[in-house]
């Protein structure tokens, strides 16, 4: 099962607060918590203090999906929305519900790596209108694409590039008949428009929530082929973080690694993938 290429480890992570500062994801997460009905008193007294004003969260079951609870309230998207997920997605409500259960006395929007990528599921992705519009963004990516760019020095670099690289391009020629150009230098080649054409119609086949964890492991990862790669279960989470991270590690193993800069990306990368991974988990 998909699931459990994670690891016990990533799971936790997962659950457990960031040592991340990442303040611009503040306003994400607003109005997230709430009654049924429009966001009102409890998500207002979040925005304002900050703090934790909840001492029990659970999951409970709506008919055919399952709620979020806090105190018995379900938790709301920042649009308002209940955050209702399909009744086979209970590790996602699980980890979801751990969020929340992790926060101390200080809200950390931030620490909610699960809340943000399924709330933007429900909230945006539920239309096909910005389901295009993330196709679009996501196929322009391939000009750019991370693991389209190789460099024969230094060694390490090389090596790495082989390793982790070359088998991706081989799957993605392979499993969607395309063509793949690849440069010898930092400037970009672009892709054959057929091979654009091809890849769109990939993504339009996926749904709000296979989109939602592209969307998220592409900009993570900066490739949209590892991206894939993770949601069409090719990759686990460990070998997509190790693909996206060809660069760094190759510096870290020419000149060691920096302290609060390698070790954070290392964590952060993984959190982030592994976040995409839950989401598309049918258990």
């Amino acid at each position: 099962m998909f699931v459990k290429k994670l690891g016990p480890r990533i799971v936790s992570a997962i659950a457990r607060r960031s040592q991340l500062n990442s303040r611009l994801l503040l306003s994400r997460f607003q109005s997230t918590a709430a009654f049924d009905g429009p966001p009102i008193s409890e998500t207002n007294r979040a925005e304002a203090t900050k703090k934790r004003f909840w001492s029990t969260v659970g999951v409970s079951t709506q008919g055919d999906t399952l709620a979020i609870t806090l105190d018995g309230r379900a938790l709301k998207t920042p649009s308002g929305n209940t955050l209702l997920l399909p009744a086979n997605k209970t590790l996602l409500a699980s980890v979801i519900a751990a969020e929340w259960d992790n926060q101390e006395t200080l809200l950390k929007p931030h620490a909610l790596p699960m809340t943000s990528i399924a709330s933007r599921a429900v909230d945006e992705l539920e239309h096909e209108s910005t389901r295009q519009e993330v196709r679009k963004a996501l196929v322009a990516y391939l000009d750019t694409d991370t693991i389209c760019f190789f460099n024969n020095y230094p060694e390490p670099l090389e090596k790495l590039q082989t390793q982790h690289w070359e088998p991706l391009l081989s799957w993605a020629r392979e499993t969607f008949g395309i063509q793949l150009n690849i440069s010898g230098s930092i400037l970009s080649v672009p892709q054959p428009e057929e091979t654009k054409k091809i890849v769109e119609r990939v993504l339009e086949s996926l749904d709000k929530w296979e989109i939602a964890a592209l969307e998220r492991a592409t900009y993570t990862t900066k490739s949209l082929i590892i991206a894939l790669a993770l949601v069409k279960n090719h990759l686990s989470v460990e070998k997509a973080a190790l693909a996206a991270q060809v660069e760094v590690n190759s510096q870290i193993e020419r000149w060691g690694e920096v302290e609060d800069t390698h070790d954070v990306d290392y964590h952060d990368v993984r959190r982030q993938l592994a976040s995409a991974a839950i989401l598309l988990s049918n258990s």
